[in-house]
């Protein structure tokens, strides 16, 4: 620091000494006279120009040799590097200098500019740690996915870059679709940084992808444990993860362990509806009727849901529909005015044959929510009550171009699905699947007349071409 002062005062005081010699020069005439003791030399100004040049000349090789002497002497005191860092101070300056070029022509998407770059830089520095990863950075934007992957290489060897190396071939594997080698990588990165969260968000929707519901939720534990993932959001996907493992022991014939994760499941999020069906069920199968109930009516308070009905009424299969009529009514009785809870009502009392409750039921939904599932049963209401045929075809009618009302649908992709998944068939997106009204439905709701008896007579199909659209609604309300 002193020795960088002293040459910065010494430059300012040549400098000045410079510009007052040009004044002088300008103002003698023929030259200037130099006298030292007993002798004198006489300059013309073109002499005295340059004399001066060499003057600066000899005095920048006196800085040199001084600095030499300096890193010379540090060397002598046991500074095994000082001359070699004499010697490389300036291609250090080069190096880092083309090193900044390059990552501001990356910057800039010119990435051909920041290639030439980094390998200046890399020629200058001899540092493959600094100038690799420009390299790598570099050789992508330009679509040379060979040389970054062999950069990408020698960044895992140093273990100063392992980290890097490994994320960056991950993300060309990601590109390329190679899930399984993704996967292993991005495993393999996250035992090196287990803090990082994008690292973190990757492996975990490579393991849900790949279905290793346990790994996942270790995944996800260290979310939380890192403070990466809210402490409500870890809950509810860790619920999920939890579903998912049910279902598989339930499908490796492992019931009991089966019965244990759905409940956790359920328990950890309990409007999930998936969980808190399979939840019901596994209470039902330990002949636990009133926790099923318990379970499937705190659901249906959070999020009515035809399927919850469907478990509801497993509870007691073998009642009469009267009877169906007034147990459900302990469910029925929250959220009276969803409308998910009018056509529930509407459906019972149509298996009651209680028409003119289940038109009551009804109420005006058919108008101010109508949908295919409601117009269905506002025409199987109308036949039951003995109106016309041509008022039944006429429901039905609406019934086909009528909004298919709510499904499982991708918040990330806007996929309506017919059944719900952990991992979306369609962007294989994690947890993102909502029970809501798609933008343009393109999967039909599943039909919720297999789950009560809700035919109520037959209806003719449809004779002429122009009722074909009527006769396909006719079957709807007939299945």
């Amino acid at each position: 620091m002193l020795w960088s002062l002293i040459k910065i005062l010494f430059f300012v005081v040549l400098v000045a000494g410079l510009t007052y010699g040009a004044g002088l020069l300008m103002e003698t005439g023929p030259g200037i006279r130099v006298a030292i003791g007993d002798m004198e030399f006489t300059f013309g100004p073109l002499q005295a120009v340059i004399l001066a040049l060499l003057l600066v000349l000899c005095v920048w090789v006196l800085l040199k040799v001084a600095g030499f002497l300096v890193a010379l002497l540090r060397f002598v005191n046991g500074d095994e590097t000082a001359i070699s860092r004499y010697f490389n101070r300036s291609r250090e300056r080069r190096g880092f200098q083309a090193l900044a070029d390059g990552m501001t022509a990356l910057a800039a998407g010119e990435g051909r500019l920041a290639m030439s770059n980094a390998a200046k830089a890399e020629r200058f520095l001899r540092r493959p740690e600094l100038t690799n990863l420009l390299t790598a950075y570099a050789a992508e934007m330009t679509g040379d996915k060979r040389k970054a992957t062999t950069v990408y290489k020698k960044l895992v060897s140093d273990e100063r870059t392992r980290f890097i190396g490994v994320r960056g071939l991950m993300k060309q594997k990601l590109d390329e679709g190679d899930t399984d080698t993704a996967l292993k990588l991005a495993e393999k990165a996250f035992a090196l940084k287990p803090r990082h969260e994008e690292t973190q968000d990757t492996l975990l929707q490579l393991q849900a992808g790949h279905e290793d519901w346990k790994g996942a939720r270790q995944t996800l534990n260290a979310k939380l444990r890192h403070g990466n993932l809210p402490r409500d959001v870890h809950r509810r996907r860790d619920a999920v993860l939890a579903l998912q493992e049910a279902r598989d022991a339930q499908a490796d014939g492992e019931t009991a362990r089966a019965q244990e994760a759905a409940i956790e499941a359920n328990r950890l999020s309990p409007d999930l509806v998936p969980a808190a069906i399979m939840a019901a069920r596994s209470y039902v199968e330990q002949d636990k009727p009133r926790f099923a109930a318990k379970v499937l009516k705190k659901t249906w308070e959070t999020q009515p849901h035809p399927e919850l009905a469907a478990a509801f009424a497993e509870i007691a299969p073998d009642e009469t529909p009267e009877e169906r009529v007034r147990r459900f009514g302990e469910l029925t009785s929250a959220r009276s005015d969803h409308p998910e809870t009018r056509m529930l009502k509407a459906e019972l009392y149509l298996a009651a044959e209680d028409f003119p409750a289940a038109r009551k039921a009804l109420g005006d939904l058919v108008e101010t929510a109508p949908s295919q599932r409601a117009l269905t049963l506002m025409a199987a209401i109308e036949r039951g009550m003995g109106a016309e045929e041509a008022v039944v075809r006429g429901w039905l009618a609406r019934a086909v171009n009528a909004p298919r009302g709510a499904q499982w649908t991708c918040d990330s992709c806007g996929t309506a699905h017919a059944t719900w998944a952990a991992v979306c068939p369609s962007c294989k997106a994690f947890d993102t699947m909502s029970w809501k009204e798609p933008p343009e439905g393109e999967l039909a709701q599943p039909g919720s007349a297999g789950m009560l008896p809700l035919i109520v007579g037959t209806l003719p199909a449809a004779e002429e071409g122009g009722d074909a659209g009527a006769g396909e609604a006719e079957k709807a309300a007939a299945n």
